[in-house]
């Protein structure tokens, strides 16, 4: 016979909501665990009219990394910093934190205000507290600032590819390529727009504690967890044209085949075209060249078998086109800092079949 709820012992309503309870204090160490004793501080400069989505971005992404960083935020002055939204954010310090900071990430922030000719003397004095030494990452138009302060001149840096003109009109000194995600000097990092804030930051957990590392706080913050920082911001043409005459056909063809040693030649007599009008409009629609195209998709396989399947490093590297094994721990280790083995151990799926 059913127990009557109205019998059931009066201790286990308060222990069903301790059990809750204590699940969601566990949830929520996992999503935003506690710093560790000498945990890397960082400290996250919201100037005026920061944009909401990349002011998180570093404390959601670092924040994630098992108390490996402390991230404060903080503001010029101390006090509230309009966004370019209509929100107020309230930063919980001043500018004296920058000057215990290990790594200081600059938001974007309003464009008139980053790219106006006479710099923000606030947002300058605030940056002279940091410690020489100190890592230095902008997202998107907090490169302005970087630039502004001297600290870009005669360095590679990036930002939004719609600000160039007007960021190489300002900073003619700054070697700039708007045609990347992120440029790491080691001290000094700049990234694009919006995204990119991300995985400039997944760079730095990859950089500061290895891959796996970085994997885990990728997985937990649902995210891609590696894109090449020399990868195109942006593709003028993503789709091909209308009239059937793009390489779409071809690249469909080429990942049939991906175990064979396609050539440049062969791909360009699949689309009927010469090598060099074949390769100025795979780039047009891809923006990648055919030859890293294929890097790509044949490592995107690699990665997927690594992760469902048993086969050996040797078997993986064949099936995907890589001429060795080698050439595979190569590839996989440029693009994801990381040897086969480490990433099947990582990423391998719990029920994958074993396969002989």
């Amino acid at each position: 016979m059913p127990l009557d709820p109205a019998a059931r012992p009066a201790s286990a309503a308060p222990s069903r909501a301790r059990d809750l309870a204590d699940r969601t204090a566990g949830l929520d160490r996992l999503l935003h665990p506690d710093p560790r004793p000498g945990a890397h501080q960082v400290v996250v400069l919201a100037l005026d009219g920061v944009y909401p989505f990349e002011l998180g971005i570093p404390h959601r992404v670092l924040g994630s990394a098992d108390g490996r960083y402390e991230v404060r935020s903080a503001s010029v002055d101390g006090r509230p910093v309009r966004t370019d939204s209509d929100l107020t954010v309230t930063p919980g310090h001043g500018p004296e934190v920058l000057a215990e900071a290990d790594t200081v990430v600059i938001p974007p922030y309003a464009i008139s205000r980053a790219s106006a000719t006479t710099p923000d003397p606030q947002a300058l004095a605030a940056l002279s507290r940091v410690r020489p030494g100190t890592r230095l990452v902008s997202i998107c138009t907090g490169a302005f600032l970087l630039a502004a302060a001297g600290l870009l001149d005669g360095r590679r840096a990036t930002t939004h590819w719609a600000l160039t003109d007007h960021f190489r009109e300002l900073f003619p000194r700054v070697e700039l390529d708007a045609g990347v995600l992120f440029v790491d000097h080691g001290d000094v990092l700049t990234s694009a727009g919006a995204a990119s804030g991300v995985d400039v930051c997944l760079h730095l957990v990859r950089q500061d504690h290895g891959s796996e590392v970085a994997n885990r706080v990728a997985r937990c913050c649902v995210v891609p967890p590696y894109r090449d920082g020399g990868q195109a911001q942006y593709i003028e043409r993503p789709l091909p044209p209308a009239d059937g005459t793009g390489t779409g056909p071809t690249r469909d063809w080429a990942l049939r085949r991906l175990e064979l040693p396609l050539s440049l030649d062969e791909l360009a007599a699949h689309a009927a075209m010469s090598t060099r009008t074949f390769a100025r409009r795979f780039r047009e629609e891809t923006g990648l060249s055919p030859g890293r195209w294929l890097t790509q998709q044949r490592l995107r396989r690699a990665r997927h078998l690594l992760e469902s399947s048993d086969l050996p490093v040797e078997r993986v590297a064949h099936e995907v086109g890589f001429a060795t094994a080698t050439s595979l721990r190569r590839h996989l280790a440029a693009e994801a800092g990381v040897a086969p083995s480490a990433y099947r151990r990582t990423f391998r799926a719990p029920d994958a079949p074993a396969t002989s």
